[in-house]
C-alpha cells in the first residue's frame, strides 16, 4: 500500500486500521474548544507525527491518521480531509485553508481490477511554508515546493516547484513569490 503497489481495499488488516482512524477521528473530533491538551492528545494518537505548536480544526476525516506528518507550527482548518493510504507529509510552518483534500489513493484505469477492488496510492508532500487556500484539492503524488501557495478552490494534479503562485483546475503556475 505505502509502496504504490496495488492492495485489496477490503483486507481485514486494513479494515481494522481504518476503524481505529475512525474510533481516533471520532474522538478529536469531539473534543472541546477549551481543552487545548485534550485535542493535542487525541491527534498525537491518530496521527504518526504532530510536530510543536500545530493546531487542526475539527472536524478532520482521515483514512487512517497514522501515515500523516504534520510539521511545526502548522495550522490546519476546518473541514480538512486527508485520505492517507499512502504517506501524507506536511511541512513546518504550513497553513491550510477550510475544506482541503489532501488525497493519496489511485483506482486501476481497468474497469476489472476495480470491480475487484483493487487500489493503490502515491504519496503527497508540502514543503514548508505552503500555503493552500480554501477548498484546494491535492491529487496522488504531487508535491508542492516550500514558500508555494495554492489559490482557493484549485486542484493540483502535478508538482508545484518552490516559490510560486498557483491557481485553477488543474493548478497552473501564475507568478514567482517575491
Amino acid at each position: 500500500m505505502l509502496a504504490g503497489e496495488l492492495y485489496l481495499a477490503d483486507d481485514p488488516e486494513l479494515a481494522a486500521d481504518a476503524l481505529r482512524a475512525a474510533v481516533l477521528s471520532e474522538r478529536f473530533n469531539a473534543t472541546s474548544p477549551t481543552d487545548p491538551a485534550g485535542r493535542r492528545a487525541a491527534l498525537t494518537e491518530l496521527l504518526g507525527s504532530v510536530g510543536e505548536d500545530v493546531e487542526v480544526r475539527p472536524p478532520l476525516r482521515v483514512d487512517y491518521g497514522r501515515h500523516i506528518t504534520i510539521g511545526p507550527r502548522t495550522f490546519v482548518n476546518f473541514g480538512a480531509v486527508f485520505l492517507d493510504v499512502g504517506a501524507i507529509v506536511i511541512g513546518a510552518d504550513v497553513q491550510i485553508g477550510p475544506n482541503v483534500q489532501l488525497l493519496t489513493p489511485t483506482h486501476p484505469i481497468d474497469p476489472e481490477q476495480r470491480r475487484a477492488k483493487w487500489e493503490a496510492a502515491q504519496p503527497v508532500t508540502l514543503g514548508d511554508n505552503v500555503w493552500l487556500g480554501g477548498g484546494v484539492i491535492v491529487c496522488p503524488g504531487v508535491t508542492i515546493g516550500e514558500n508555494t501557495v495554492v489559490g482557493a478552490g484549485s486542484v493540483v494534479t502535478r508538482d508545484l516547484p518552490a516559490d510560486v503562485v498557483a491557481v485553477g483546475n488543474p493548478a497552473r503556475v501564475i507568478r514567482s513569490v517575491p
